[in-house]
């Protein structure tokens, strides 16, 4: 009797120390998977700050947090990213908020032709401009982060070197760039940006109104041999993620996610600023474009013609119920406050001492 009392302990114990060895398996049971959509192809920005986010994310919370990334709108399309992770069809999503300028009207602010000189400026101004505001157009989802594209440039299939060269020439843009174009003379066209070489090869566009980095990444170069530096208005994008999943989220994790928003605008700016010229020395070098600076005399009138657009902005702020006023003296002063080569130590939110760095553009 003692002795198979004896053995029911060893075999009780035994059970035991398996079952302190196999802690682990259980650990990695309540491995948080999240889903993240994003729209153009994987080689894009984008979807290069998408991969980074989720690498940092994953590193500093020890693989408590796995992410999938979906690129190339194989989870939710450009126009469908807010409304998709609202509804939990993707739990994080980045959208650009050019694509609906109505919806994200405060926001999209960081996208007026100020004189914002880089995507890194441009990126902390606008995720500045998120803290101090807190657009309700994002009261339905977690914002995780923010940030711009680098000022747009023309490129095109013939050489734009003033406003009568550019006049009746269809481009593709979108949002506040289709508006710059239309004010300049030129014949805006909508479409996803996927679909523009195509559209370029055909001849439904002559051109686009965009980023510099799309000449490389869209092998826009090919067809589009020369580029005309106006480094007018941008595109911001924001990063969303579905209220519900947020709400689940241990405390850790989610300081985690806080403090990457403004390390991610940074990174993501400064990214773009040097892909920039990367792909503006690999158009040159591979399709001999030219790249084109207009006098200051000639980029005077142009700027002239853009004047509407921040009245119009203003306009359209104010029915909203937006202090349009207030927020237009903020992106000058944030700009101007760059340009002049000033410290903050501690801007209007009171979160992010930065400098624009000294990177040189053809």
């Amino acid at each position: 009797m003692k002795k198979g009392l004896l053995s029911h302990l060893v075999i009780m114990i035994t059970i035991s120390l398996l079952g302190a060895f196999s802690a682990p398996t259980a650990v990695s049971a309540e491995t948080i998977t999240l889903n993240y959509a994003n729209f153009p192809p994987a080689s894009t920005f984008p979807c290069v700050q998408m991969e980074r986010w989720k690498q940092v994310v994953e590193e500093r919370t020890k693989g408590k947090v796995k992410v999938n990334t979906f690129p190339g709108g194989t989870l939710l399309n450009a126009k469908h990213v807010m409304d998709g992770v609202i509804s939990g069809v993707a739990d994080i999503g980045s959208l650009c908020m050019a694509y609906q300028p109505g919806r994200f009207t405060l926001t999209n602010a960081a996208g007026l032709p100020l004189g914002v000189p880089d995507a890194r400026v441009a990126s902390l101004i606008l995720w500045n401009l998120y803290e101090k505001y807190n657009p309700k157009a994002f009261s339905k989802v977690k914002v995780l982060t923010m940030f711009n594209t680098y000022p747009a440039n023309i490129m095109s299939k013939k050489p734009v070197r003033n406003l009568d060269d550019l006049r009746g020439m269809e481009l593709r843009a979108s949002g506040m760039a289709a508006a710059a174009l239309k004010l300049w003379g030129a014949t805006p066209v909508g479409m996803p940006m996927p679909q523009t070489p195509e559209a370029l090869q055909k001849g439904v566009v002559q051109g686009l109104f965009s980023s510099g980095e799309t000449m490389k990444d869209f092998k826009f170069a090919e067809f589009c041999r020369y580029m005309t530096m106006t480094k007018r208005v941008s595109y911001p994008f924001a990063v969303v993620m579905n209220k519900n999943a947020w709400n689940k989220l241990p405390d850790d994790v989610k300081k985690v996610f806080d403090d990457l928003g403004r390390d991610q605008a940074v990174w993501t700016g400064e990214y773009v600023d040097r892909h920039v010229v990367d792909a503006l020395e690999w158009s040159k070098k591979n399709y001999n474009v030219e790249i084109i600076t207009l006098p200051k005399e000639e980029m005077a009138k142009w700027d002239e013609l853009l004047k509407p657009l921040v009245l119009n902005w203003s306009k359209d702020a104010k029915k909203k119920g937006l202090p349009a006023e207030d927020i237009l003296k903020d992106l000058k002063m944030w700009t101007h406050a760059d340009l002049e080569g000033v410290m903050w130590d501690q801007p209007p939110s009171g979160r992010w001492p930065w400098r624009r760095p000294q990177v040189g553009y053809c």
